[in-house]
């Protein structure tokens, strides 16, 4: 980074450059060997569509304030549609949050080209390819980090918002990295807040998987709290700022 602001323009053409350098990544064997299949193979109910089956690309606003980190695409889900959070349970949770909230112009999103905008608000992963039983290795992690920090290095989020333990964790060890948090590890809960260098905050909230939405862990209530308080967290920034 120059220290010089990015102009729109500069951002958008950071953005498009990191997404296209993500979707030819072929750092994790195993990951790209399991998302082919899966696009061969596919579902019953979606023999007919042609599956995106490559790695999801960064999805929203280049220059939003509110960053939100999952865990990976669904094997059925982003995994087909090449968005992430779209075309499966866990995405009609986040979409329709992010909607209520006023995070996006419309509460459903089912294929790549519906329509749907991310208003000061930005989707990434944790690991940008489908795991095998949703669970990327410690090393498969590590490898979409480095995507991570060049997404920091495109856009100045102000509010990272850590969908389950594993980007929470995520998060946590890119802001040891990067200073902006020092001492002890935070611990991961639902609507746990950390205070981060230069007015920067980490909210976490449980994953919104059918695991936690059929049990009752997660309710439409308990999501809408945390998007209610990002909402907050962000005007409380702005008139800081003012």
């Amino acid at each position: 980074m120059s220290g010089q602001p990015q102009t729109a323009l500069d951002g958008k053409q950071g953005w498009d450059r990191l997404n296209g350098d993500i979707m030819q990544c072929e750092r994790c064997p195993r990951l790209r060997d399991h998302c082919r299949e899966i696009a061969i193979t596919k579902r019953r109910a979606y023999q007919e569509e042609t599956y995106w089956g490559r790695p999801v690309p960064n999805f929203g606003d280049p220059a939003a304030r509110l960053l939100v980190i999952g865990l990976a695409p669904g094997a059925h889900g982003a995994n087909r549609t090449g968005r992430m959070f779209t075309g499966d349970r866990s995405g009609d949770w986040l979409f329709r949050a992010l909607a209520k909230a006023g995070f996006a112009n419309q509460a459903e999103s089912l294929e790549r080209e519906d329509g749907m905008e991310l208003l000061d608000c930005a989707i990434t992963n944790a690991c940008h390819c489908a795991p095998p039983l949703n669970k990327p290795t410690a090393e498969e992690i590590s490898h979409c980090r480095f995507w991570l920090d060049d997404l920091l290095a495109q856009m100045q989020p102000t509010v990272f918002l850590a969908l389950g333990q594993l980007a929470w964790k995520q998060l946590v060890d890119l802001a040891l990295y990067r200073e902006w948090l020092t001492g002890k590890r935070p611990k991961f809960s639902h609507c746990a807040e950390v205070p981060l260098a230069e007015g920067r905050t980490l909210v976490g909230s449980y994953h919104p998987s059918q695991q936690n939405t059929f049990t009752g862990r997660l309710t439409e209530e308990m999501f809408d709290a945390v998007f209610v308080r990002a909402r907050k967290l962000l005007a409380l920034q702005n008139s800081s700022n003012h």
